[in-house]
């Protein structure tokens, strides 16, 4: 039956015939063609070549959620849809065999959701009321070793961006998503080797590197790195998470207090962003619309308005990284204490 198939293609190419929604009929049971049909489509993604009479597809695509208009004339049976219309004649996912669909979601506002990468109800305001003055004073070697790495570490970051914030904080925050990816990992990895609870730990970690992440993807609407900012990016990356995976192996309590002290580095960092912005050294721009809809902002929210946020988180997880610190100084696990879930 393959070999029929295929010789059925092959003609059709020769004639310059379109086996478009084609079938074949053999000992009386009906098979579309496995090669053919809905112009030879690999994939339901609409980046292709033609070919003949036919279109040849990639298997795979980066472009948004999207799937091609739904073509005339009946489907298998065991395939759904490829795709369909909604009343406004936007094209839409329409669910697979699997059985795997999005929701309808939509804002406040009745209009539709337009991010994948988060929902609304991880959505938030920002806690603007956090002491952005605390800091924590070195008391013992750990201590001191903790804050004056990254006292250290801070002099090559200040020669290479200089006051050019909108990189640096893009530096930062690839740098800071790393610890909480790597805390939760490990609580987790720990908590199934000793059957223990995390006591919230693990998503209390998670959630901070997802913010950071989020803080990123904010920056990247706002400053288009240069590739060679790229390469650092990538360098700094792959060096700082392995550095901290083995630091948090060896002793948690010195990782939380590098990451506290991080964050107040980071803080620093947005208030000087912020008066460049107030003085009027860096433009005041509207804010990117991810930014809008992640922190519940006003929609004619500006650059200002995005950094004071961002700057409030950064605050919180100063204060996480400090508290666990402190837990294990004290002799104690992670899950011996309350983990401050969705304190941003």
């Amino acid at each position: 039956m393959n070999r029929f198939v295929v010789k059925s293609a092959m003609r059709g190419l020769i004639n310059g015939r379109s086996y478009c929604g084609s079938s074949i009929i053999v000992n009386g049971d009906l098979y579309k063609a496995a090669v053919v049909g809905r112009g030879v489509q690999l994939s339901g993604q609409q980046n292709g070549m033609a070919f003949g009479a036919f279109e040849w597809r990639r298997m795979m695509s980066s472009a948004p959620a999207s799937a091609e208009k739904a073509v005339s004339g009946k489907e298998d049976k065991n395939e759904g849809p490829v795709a369909a219309e909604d009343k406004n004649g936007k094209e839409v996912v329409a669910s697979s065999y699997w059985g795997i669909s999005r929701p309808k979601i939509t804002r406040e506002d009745g209009t539709d959701w337009p991010w994948n990468c988060f929902m609304p109800w991880e959505t938030y305001r920002a806690d603007l009321s956090v002491d952005l003055k605390k800091h924590h004073e070195p008391k013992n070697f750990t201590d001191k070793f903790a804050y004056r790495t990254v006292k250290f570490l801070r002099i090559p970051t200040d020669i290479f961006f200089q006051r050019r914030y909108g990189c640096r904080a893009m530096m930062l925050e690839t740098v800071a998503a790393v610890p909480g990816m790597v805390g939760g990992m490990l609580l987790h990895l720990r908590s199934l080797r000793k059957f223990q609870q995390s006591g919230g730990w693990i998503k209390a970690l998670l959630e901070e590197a997802e913010n950071e992440r989020m803080h990123l993807m904010t920056m990247v609407e706002l400053v288009k790195p240069r590739w060679y900012e790229r390469l650092v990016v990538l360098t700094v990356q792959g060096v700082f998470f392995n550095a901290f995976f083995v630091l948090y192996m060896l002793s948690p309590k010195l990782a939380h207090r590098i990451v506290g002290y991080l964050e107040e580095e980071a803080i620093h960092s947005y208030t000087e962003y912020l008066k460049d912005i107030e003085s009027g050294a860096i433009e005041n721009v509207p804010a990117p619309a991810i930014a809008i809809d992640y922190w519940r902002l006003p929609k004619d929210a500006t650059l200002k308005d995005v950094i004071t946020v961002i700057r409030a988180d950064e605050a919180h997880h100063r204060d996480v990284n400090h508290f666990a610190s402190d837990i294990h100084f004290q002799g104690k696990e992670l899950r011996e204490a309350p983990a401050p879930l969705g304190y941003h």
